[in-house]
């Protein structure tokens, strides 16, 4: 988590509805009771503070390197910082603070499919995604999956996931074999398109949106 935001100003420590951003991700990891260790790798020292505050010896914080700050380094070379830190041997369950209304059912269904996948040799990660079942086309107005010609009723149409970036959950040997969260035999984690829980905060509207979800109380699955 950095402190730096641009559309949302200091975006991870923000109040949204009453509480910093981060903290509605971070408690639901908690709650969950699934996981020994959350590891916030940060160029912040408020964000270290309040996270250690709140978390105790649960959390470790990762001061980020000098050279892996700013906006645009690759996110695997921070990831692969990390997990040099954590160790290879372990599995690991990667999100974001903007992923505020992902629940605690989701969470623990998404780890108990990570489980079953390692135990059964079919998947060596599971990674969250929106389902669509809509017309797509390319930026030439290339029909993606379905022909114009058959017009076939959008209930019909094979799905397509969209990588919502929610959640991504790999064995630190999985990542370095393959220099990538999404493993070679990954397991999607089907979420609807309509979800609240799939909400990425990223700009001031979809921060109101997310705060008037929030304060009505209406997150769906």
């Amino acid at each position: 988590m950095k402190g730096h935001s641009e559309r949302v100003p200091g975006k991870n420590i923000k109040p949204l509805n009453g509480k910093p951003l981060f903290f509605y991700i971070a408690d639901t990891l908690k709650e969950a009771g699934l996981l020994s260790l959350l590891a916030i790798n940060t160029d912040s020292g408020e964000i270290g503070r309040l996270a250690s505050e709140r978390y105790g010896d649960w959390v470790r914080i990762i001061e980020r390197p000098h050279e892996l700050c700013g906006d645009h380094v690759p996110m695997n070379l921070i990831i692969k910082h990390d997990i040099t830190l954590l160790g290879i041997e372990h599995d690991f369950f990667q999100t974001h603070s903007t992923n505020p209304l992902l629940s605690v059912g989701t969470v623990r269904a998404a780890l108990d499919q990570y489980e079953a996948g390692k135990r059964s040799t079919l998947s060596d990660s599971v990674f969250s995604v929106n389902a669509l079942k809509t017309r797509l086309y390319d930026q030439n107005l290339k029909p993606l999956n379905h022909n114009p010609a058959v017009l076939l009723r959008t209930q019909d149409l094979d799905v397509i996931y969209e990588e919502n970036s929610n959640f991504y959950i790999f064995s630190g040997e999985s990542f370095f074999s393959n220099n990538h969260r999404i493993g070679k035999n990954p397991s999607p984690y089907v979420m609807s398109r309509n979800s609240t829980e799939s909400i990425d905060i990223d700009d001031p509207t979809d921060w109101d949106f997310a705060e008037m979800i929030i304060k009505c109380g209406v997150i769906n699955g």
